[in-house]
């Protein structure tokens, strides 16, 4: 089993030492710095970090400025502090700022290790969200989700009119649509986004600390509880709380999450005093919480409660013509952050990506074009360059015959539009196979035609599967048998079951 590995930044040896000694019986990997910038260094070269785990004050480069830094460049990696007790006010703003958590000296062993198997656990959900992939688009600043589709011009409509409002928002969607990015919109563009912005990915934490978590506890309220602390709906105040993986709540702690939402009180654990905040929650989810609700799973009232302005992200497969865009918005980041210059990617290739049905989503697609970025050999992404498993797909030679993925939604795609160049690079151009760049219009050309020729197959396969019944086929498409029936018109495919 591969074992985590965890950075210890701190200036003083004799902390680093112990820390190290501690955190290696436990099986982790320890590596050490002696101040930020050389912690910068470990934490981007080969293999990367899981956590880091660092003292707040250090000389040049502090906690601070690494957290900054860190989420910049390694978004999902969680970051600790270390702060003395007249610098906690210091380290409840990092926190603000997007710090995973902090450990006040002197601190208990027990409590360290606590707190950094809590984010070694946020760690993994990340790496499970994201099998395949990294991080999501731009997940520091300019971050934003990306497309001109009708779903989601629809989505972009829907934050522009509920971002100013407290009501409660529930994101539903697969992994890697982009939810975090929808809750981050709806903190930015509302009169909140000069508040925190406070998320906690519910999977990671543990349902026994679930409780302090949220509400925070008081000095002596359990062993290890060395000092008060806030919980994340105190941190949250005047802000956004967003709770992903809102389905992992624990039913008993959903009746006090509850009163929260109705009442904007309630009391750390071990403590007496009642707490008002003034939070906008943000939820979301890729469960379907109505069936979670009929086998009891979740409380009925509570996603009333949650579920006032729905918002549901759609998969990639069902936006083929979103894809040039992304595709565009991440040659251009990953030339900054590589230090590459891919200039274009083959026609072929860029047809590949939008037949392909994408189970990992916009994280997956991430993943595919660093990849492709960082073992090309010329400016142009080639078809050859793909990973095996969409050349496969696309029944590249050597791979088997060609295999049509299942499409869901709406068929058809209309001509590919290109967004604005990310962080203000020169936008990749779109290229043939000999590496030139083609007008505009002859790549928009073949990018129909291909569409065109994947979408009769896919008809025609649903057709012979469901013996030439329309009715039958449309469901299978998940299509209205009036689509059906418009494309089998558009492609010349005789209409057995009319």
């Amino acid at each position: 089993m591969e074992r985590s590995r965890i950075l210890v930044a701190d200036d003083e040896p004799s902390l680093r030492r112990v820390l190290g000694a501690l955190l290696a019986r436990q099986g982790h990997q320890v590596l050490t710095a002696h101040d930020g910038k050389e912690a910068l260094t470990l934490a981007s070269a080969e293999g990367g970090v899981d956590v880091i785990v660092t003292d707040l004050k250090m000389p040049g480069i502090d906690g601070m400025e690494l957290l900054r830094r860190t989420q910049l460049d390694h978004p999902d990696v969680p970051v600790i502090l270390i702060t003395a007790h007249g610098s906690v006010e210091n380290a409840v703003t990092a926190v603000k700022l997007g710090a995973f958590d902090y450990i006040e000296k002197p601190f208990e062993n027990d409590q360290i290790l606590a707190v950094v198997d809590k984010a070694l656990r946020q760690r993994a959900a990340s790496k499970r969200d994201a099998r395949v992939e990294p991080a999501g688009p731009d997940r520091g600043g300019g971050r934003r989700l990306i497309g001109e589709s009708d779903g989601i011009r629809q989505i972009h409509q829907i934050i522009a009119k509920v971002a100013d409002t407290p009501s409660t928002v529930l994101i539903t969607g697969e992994s890697g649509t982009g939810k975090e990015l929808v809750a981050k919109g709806l903190h930015e563009q509302g009169a909140r986004s000069k508040g925190p912005f406070i998320k906690i990915n519910c999977a990671a934490i543990p349902k026994t600390l679930m409780e302090s978590e949220l509400f925070g506890y008081e000095k002596g309220a359990f062993t290890g509880a060395v000092g008060s602390k806030p919980g994340r709906f105190e941190l949250a105040d005047g802000g956004t709380l967003f709770l992903d993986e809102i389905g992992e709540i624990p039913v008993e702690m959903q009746v006090k999450l509850l009163r929260v939402l109705q009442e904007s009180e309630f009391e750390r654990v071990g403590g007496v005093r009642t707490i008002k905040v003034d939070v906008r929650l943000v939820t979301a989810t890729n469960r379907d919480l109505l069936k979670e609700i009929e086998v009891g799973a979740f409380r009925e009232d509570l996603y009333y409660r949650l579920n006032v302005v729905p918002i549901h992200l759609p998969p990639l497969r069902s936006r083929p013509d979103d894809i040039p865009i992304l595709v565009q918005h991440f040659l251009g980041r990953f030339n900054e952050r590589l230090k590459k210059s891919i200039t274009g990617i083959e026609q072929e290739a860029l047809v590949c990506l939008r037949a392909y049905p994408w189970p990992g989503n916009i994280r997956e697609l991430e993943n595919v074009l660093e990849r492709m970025v960082l073992f090309a050999e010329g400016p142009i992404l080639r078809h050859a360059d793909l990973p095996p498993e969409l050349l496969a797909a696309h029944g590249a030679p050597g791979h088997g015959p060609l295999h049509t993925p299942p499409v869901h939604g709406t068929l058809g795609a209309g001509p590919a539009t290109y967004s604005t160049p990310a962080h203000g690079i020169p936008a990749p151009a779109f290229a043939d196979s000999h590496g030139t760049e083609p007008p505009a219009s002859s790549l928009k050309e073949a990018v129909r035609v291909e569409t065109e020729r994947v979408e009769r197959e896919i008809i025609q396969r649903a057709l012979e599967d469901t013996g030439g019944n329309v009715t039958q086929a449309a469901k299978k498409l998940k299509i209205s048998r009036k689509s059906l029936q418009t494309k089998m018109k558009q492609f010349g495919l005789r209409d057995r079951d009319a």
